[in-house]
């Protein structure tokens, strides 16, 4: 490390949930461990405020980031933790996506307090979440299943888990995982068949783009998990390409093959009634241009008249 960086302390910006203190965390460790002093600072964003409105009720833009952000253009950190598939499609000139950190396994799951639940084609069962994503597969794999909208950290999920008659909750692996719930888990969903959002399983890490050069190599360089990082240029290629957020029901996964990376991505109708979905092949240096072209595909054959009718149904 270059010797006028040794002595400084590197602000981390994050949510206050069990979950984002884990990635906060996560990131400290790294950045210790290559000489860096730490410090966590805490941050309240829209989305933990206002948990009485679903996602797409709150709009897409920002809604877990935007007060961290506003954090890193000010100075008060240097760096902010985000969940990769919470940061919007398109960020601010002024800030960049520095570094990707390394992916947990990519799977949706169930969670029940019933070891023995199980999911079938024809269950009548309630599953709670909160994603526009879930809701839409389930309603194409499992007709009659019932949703029941369901925001907050993991703790308070699980509190409306048993307090509101659910049978289970449908979340990422990775979340469940790193707070130490794997022993809820009672189905994990195919990832070609469910396939997750734009960087689920991974942590970014962004910061301002005017953040003095040298530190900003020496922090990716601690922070980065370079396949990860290629894999998730991919698919927010794609995202961005689709226009789409965490209030539409996109979904893509990049993953490296022996000659270079196959991506998977598509786009379910709310009702569950229409599903889209390609995939393509090709190297990685084409990682971005592949992300487009395969949204650009997907839209091409429909796409654009789901997204069409999904902001019409939101704007009424």
């Amino acid at each position: 490390m270059a010797e006028n960086l040794t002595d400084r302390t590197i602000r981390i910006g994050t949510r206050g949930s069990v979950l984002a203190l884990w990635q906060a965390n996560s990131a400290a460790e790294k950045l210790q461990a290559v000489g860096f002093k730490t410090e966590i600072v805490v941050f309240s964003t829209k989305g933990d405020q206002i948990l009485d409105k679903s996602l797409d009720k709150l709009g897409s833009k920002g809604v877990f980031t935007e007060e961290l952000e506003i954090a890193l253009r000010n100075g008060e950190v240097e760096i902010a933790v985000h969940s990769a598939k919470d940061v919007q499609s398109t960020i601010p000139d002024d800030l960049e996506l520095l570094a990707f950190m390394e992916r947990e396994k990519v799977n949706d799951v169930l969670l029940s307090l019933n070891p023995d639940f199980k999911l079938e084609r024809d269950s009548k069962a309630v599953i709670g979440t909160s994603s526009t994503r879930r809701k839409a597969l389930l309603k194409q794999y499992y007709p009659n299943v019932t949703t029941v909208e369901s925001r907050g950290n993991l703790q308070t999920r699980l509190r409306k888990l048993e307090e509101q008659g659910m049978d289970a909750l449908m979340l990422a692996y990775a979340g469940v995982h790193r707070v130490g719930f794997d022993d809820l888990v009672v189905y994990t969903f195919p990832e070609l068949t469910f396939v997750p959002a734009a960087g689920q399983g991974s942590v970014n890490i962004e910061c301002a783009r005017n953040l003095e050069p040298e530190l900003k190599k020496v922090l990716k360089e601690a922070l980065d998990h370079p396949d990860t990082h290629i894999c998730l240029l991919a698919e927010r290629a794609f995202l961005r390409t689709m226009e789409g957020g965490c209030s539409i029901p996109s979904f893509t996964l990049a993953r490296l093959a022996e000659n270079g990376m196959t991506i998977t991505g598509g786009i379910v109708s709310l009702d569950g009634q229409t599903l889209l979905q390609e995939t393509l092949e090709g190297p990685t240096a084409d990682a971005e241009k592949m992300g487009e072209q395969l949204a650009n595909i997907i839209l091409g054959q429909g796409g654009d008249k789901i997204l069409k009718s999904i902001r019409a149904e939101r704007e009424e």
